[in-house]
């Protein structure tokens, strides 16, 4: 039997974030920034809908190329893309595509929630990762949007 993704597997977290909601976007939709926040990641997008999106690095010794396509695109607002990534051990098909949404609401003029969902992942250790890293990623990203 062919294993695929695991879409009920679902890693998400969010962080209250003291800037403006167009800070917050360039951190997020920047390549230099994402770099900072995303273990030394490139990542290569125009960010138009329906368009690819690269990710490409070394993690733990290991190059690797992820990829995408940006689904959903409302600037300082939300950000969808699918992702694959080389590590699940998945071949590359789109049912074993996550699906990755930012969201950022406004709370007021000075701050803003920014949440991070990721949904599918090829086992519960792969999930596992992701949501044991993600407050570290969320704090970086804070960070940034702070600065």
């Amino acid at each position: 039997m062919k294993t695929t993704i695991n879409k009920s597997l679902i890693a998400s977290s969010n962080v209250r974030i003291y800037s403006t909601s167009e800070k917050l976007w360039d951190v997020l939709t920047n390549p230099e920034k994402i770099k900072i926040y995303l273990f030394n990641t490139n990542v290569k997008t125009s960010w138009i809908e329906g368009s690819p999106i690269i990710f490409q690095g070394e993690y733990q010794g290991i190059e690797y190329i992820d990829k995408g396509n940006v689904l959903k695109f409302i600037p300082d607002q939300l950000l969808k893309y699918n992702y694959w990534s080389s590590f699940s051990g998945l071949e590359d098909e789109i049912e074993n595509y996550s699906l990755i949404t930012y969201q950022l609401e406004v709370v007021d003029k000075n701050s803003l929630i920014f949440s991070w969902h990721q949904q599918g992942f090829s086992n519960e250790d792969g999930r596992c990762h992701t949501q044991d890293g993600l407050d570290a990623i969320l704090q970086q990203i804070k960070k940034l949007a702070e600065m």
